[in-house]
């Protein structure tokens, strides 16, 4: 009896003990499955494969937070990994929105991970999101944003005045520069703004064109344009980062460049029928001259300087962080 007694403890605390080293975690993010989110989704994969199962990640889309919210949510503990975008509470992550600055000169999708990474790694940007309990852990790279139009295709500088346009961060600033008016409505809700005649025009990604249906009610898209991208972090919450076991922690941070080099080659994949998705939905592939694109290339370098004295009154290094971006793109340059 004593040894069945004690047998019976043993299996008990061994189960007790098991329980106790799982990890689960809820992961906030929006919309449906995407390229944009398919890094997320490999990582969740892989580390419950790498952990036999006893860490897991539950992806939610919009259950937990709408995406303005989610760095919030990071901050209070409501969730322990998220996705955001820096242009949807500039205020609360300034250090990064210099990555969203227009006509930086990114040439693909290796390059921006690159030059995320460089921007992720100097202290102030860290400090900075230590703010809101938040760690940066990878970034999600998008191309070269190109906008997506109804009625006449809009190819000057010229034409831009007066359209009003989806278009956050840097992308935002210099559209308003050349008179346009543009809107950060969410990406969530920019096909009910174009359908409903809020804008007039989209600047996307190609993916979010197609996930969120813009592509589907427009006439024209600009294959050419190029002004720039946003910068749409995943983070992780420091507490629960800290309170992972080592072996959790280690997988959690081997998982990253698997994660990234998925993402990537997804991207790629989406991108190869890009052509035909234009054809199939009717939508015209316009070009817009390089003398048009110098004009609004020549109105980002005020941008970028008022990006500089804006974030240094605000306390953080403005020029130093300006200047990291920039060796980090001529340094990361496709040959």
């Amino acid at each position: 009896m004593n040894y069945l007694t004690g047998t019976c403890a043993a299996i008990l605390g061994f189960t007790l003990v098991g329980e106790a080293a799982a990890t689960e975690w809820n992961v906030s993010v929006w919309g449906t499955r995407r390229a944009f989110t398919e890094h997320i989704e490999k990582m969740a994969e892989l580390v419950s494969e790498n952990s036999g199962g006893e860490f897991t990640m539950n992806v939610s889309y919009g259950g937990l937070s709408n995406n303005r919210e989610n760095l919030d949510g990071i901050s209070i503990g409501a969730f322990e990994m998220a996705q955001f975008c820096a242009g949807y509470h500039r205020d609360k992550n300034r250090a990064i929105t210099v990555l969203e600055l227009p006509f930086l000169g990114v040439q693909n999708l290796d390059q921006e991970v690159a030059v995320a990474r460089a921007v992720y790694a100097h202290p102030a940007v860290a400090e900075e999101m230590a703010q809101w309990n938040a760690r940066l852990l990878m970034t999600s790279p998008m191309p070269q944003y190109n906008i997506v139009g109804t009625g006449e295709p809009r190819v000057t500088v010229e034409s831009f005045d007066g359209m009003r346009v989806r278009a956050t961060g840097g992308i935002g600033s210099v559209f308003e520069s050349v008179g346009a008016v543009p809107t950060s409505v969410t990406s969530s809700e920019a096909y009910n703004a174009m359908e409903s005649g809020v804008v007039d025009s989209v600047a996307f990604a190609q993916h979010a064109h197609l996930s969120f249906g813009t592509i589907d009610i427009a006439d024209w898209w600009t294959e050419n344009l190029n002004p720039g991208t946003v910068n749409c972090p995943v983070v992780v919450n420091i507490d629960a980062y800290e309170a992972l076991s080592d072996e959790h922690r280690d997988i959690l941070d081997a998982a990253v460049e698997e994660s990234i080099a998925y993402y990537l080659t997804n991207y790629a994949e989406l991108l190869e029928g890009w052509e035909a998705t234009l054809a199939e939905k009717g939508v015209e592939k316009v070009t817009v001259s390089e003398d048009e694109i110098a004009k609004l290339r020549k109105n980002a370098a005020p941008i970028h300087q008022a990006w500089i004295e804006e974030v240094t009154a605000n306390g953080l290094p403005g020029q130093e962080l300006y200047d990291l971006t920039v060796e980090a793109v001529a340094a990361n340059a496709p040959e």
